[in-house]
């Protein structure tokens, strides 16, 4: 049948309605930034507090996953260090030592109606891969302070968090400063063994003491400069969710024997063909909260092709889709994600394994959980002989709000002191040691106040971790301006 003139004007119509709803949809793409006046100016000595960090650096506080190796030397060494470094704070706040290595700060609010606030860090570092020292520019543990950066472990994963804090508090109270609200201070020494015996006892302590929190602010995510594609200013993400875990061991049996008449499948067979499955049959992505919501503010500041994409997913979202799951990184802030971290089988060449064994490590997504994964591996695996046991799970977190006046407390602090950035929550992809203190407060937040490039990223877990005495600097600031901020009535 012909098309009439009509129905080439009544398609004609449809499309310039498509198409200036979708224009319309990229021209009201905002991301609201808080205005705030200019932050209080502060004094920081930053190569005299350069120097403390590399003395913190140089004490090899390396937690054991086995608590009963624990060598707690280190941490001790550090707390004298902590101790001799800032006499204000150990004059002022009450200092607890919890698990023998940890510690709680308590600092005592002038208004003991108002809710507290926690600052989260973790004092303990992961090791120097075995052979890998001599890659690094400086020694990991030497603490050198060269080039305008402090080099070594803990620069930026956590001590920078640990020092920069006690380094704003005590510039605080140097100028006579009270907080209104008490603020609570927990360093725990084994966040990276999953901070079972620090920050959970902590959390403990507090739980068993009634306190309840305005807000909570661990480390988490950065200020990314040039980290996501289009957008020319940096984008400081806190992160508002946290994913979950679950490790999964996978089994297959064997017969054993000679290696010269072996079955139609070895167990290594078995289990590689369950490897297999597993990978390419990975959980369903989604562009869930919060990513949803970061994808919204980068909009805003992208060219405006880019605009008319991300703010009309509802068209677009398989094509953004294809690209998100191209790159690891933000294939992992989309779906959850099934990794093989561990294979063990076989013990010679000619002799064929009587068993083989795998680790498959998963990170779930809010709003899924770990029940649901296993299930998925089980139905993906679909095989009788292959064993599937869970052996460690922890839930996805909730997200927090953006709404509260605590998020807008912290978002003002970041634009206060890093003015050129847009503020914008995001998911945390690994595990913090806020989680131990969810139930405590609302408002759990995720932030490390420094600005990194995609080449920075490397260097969390990595060879040559450093922070810039700029950046530590900067990163001082933001810590004593959030504390000023939380302390009064107002957000910034």
């Amino acid at each position: 049948m012909p098309i009439t003139r009509s129905v080439l004007v009544a398609l004609g119509g449809a499309v310039i309605v498509l198409l200036a709803g979708m224009f319309s949809n990229a021209l009201r793409s905002t991301c609201p930034q808080p205005t705030v006046a200019p932050a209080s100016p502060i004094t920081v000595d930053k190569m005299a507090a350069s120097r403390r960090l590399s003395d913190a650096v140089r004490q090899k506080t390396i937690t054991p996953d086995d608590p009963r190796q624990m060598d707690g030397r280190a941490f001790l060494e550090l707390h004298r260090l902590m101790i001799a470094s800032y006499p204000n704070v150990h004059r002022t706040l009450q200092r607890e030592v919890v698990s023998d290595h940890s510690l709680l700060y308590t600092w005592k609010g002038t208004q003991s109606g108002r809710k507290p606030i926690l600052l989260i860090a973790h004092m303990d570092v992961v090791p120097v891969d075995p052979g890998m020292e001599g890659a690094w520019t400086h020694p990991p543990f030497a603490g050198d302070i060269a080039d305008g950066y402090v080099w070594g472990r803990g620069t930026l994963d956590d001590k920078a968090s640990v020092l920069g804090v006690l380094e704003a508090v005590e510039l605080l109270i140097a100028e006579g400063f009270e907080p209104s609200r008490t603020v609570y201070l927990a360093f725990g020494h084994d966040e990276e063994p999953r901070g079972r015996e620090g920050a959970a006892k902590i959390a403990s302590l507090l739980r068993s003491r009634d306190v309840r929190f305005e807000y909570v602010l661990d480390e988490g995510l950065i200020i990314g400069d040039g980290i996501i594609p289009g957008v020319a200013a940096p984008v400081a993400m806190i992160g508002t969710a946290e994913k979950g875990w679950l490790t999964v061991e996978l089994s297959a049996p064997g017969g054993g024997g000679h290696a010269s008449m072996p079955p139609a499948h070895t167990a290594i067979g078995l289990l590689a063909t369950a490897i297999h499955k597993l990978e390419a049959n990975p959980p369903a992505a989604a562009i869930k909260e919060p990513t949803r919501e970061l994808f919204a503010c980068a909009a805003a500041r992208m060219p405006f092709t880019r605009q008319v994409v991300f703010t009309n997913l509802w068209l677009f979202e398989p094509l953004v889709m294809r690209q998100l799951t191209a790159s690891p990184a933000t294939n992992a802030a989309i779906r959850t994600t099934i990794a093989v971290t561990i294979a063990r089988a076989g013990t010679v060449d000619n002799v064929l394994p009587t068993s083989a064994t795998a680790v498959v490590n998963s990170r779930i997504m809010p709003g899924e959980g770990t029940a649901s994964v296993l299930e998925h591996v089980r139905h993906v695996v679909d095989d009788p002989r292959i064993g599937i046991r869970p052996l460690k799970r922890e839930e996805p977190t909730g997200v927090s709000p953006t709404s509260s006046a605590s998020f807008r407390t912290l978002a003002g602090t970041v634009r206060q002191i890093f003015p050129r950035a847009v503020v914008a929550p995001g998911l945390v992809i690994a595990r913090t040691d806020s989680a131990h203190f969810l139930d405590l407060t609302e408002a759990t937040y995720r932030f490390l106040p420094i600005v990194l490039t995609r080449d920075d990223l490397g260097r969390f877990h990595g060879t040559n971790e450093r922070i810039a005495v700029d950046s530590y600097e900067t990163l001082i600031k933001f810590y004593a301006q959030l504390l000023r901020n939380s302390s009064v009535a107002a957000t910034p």
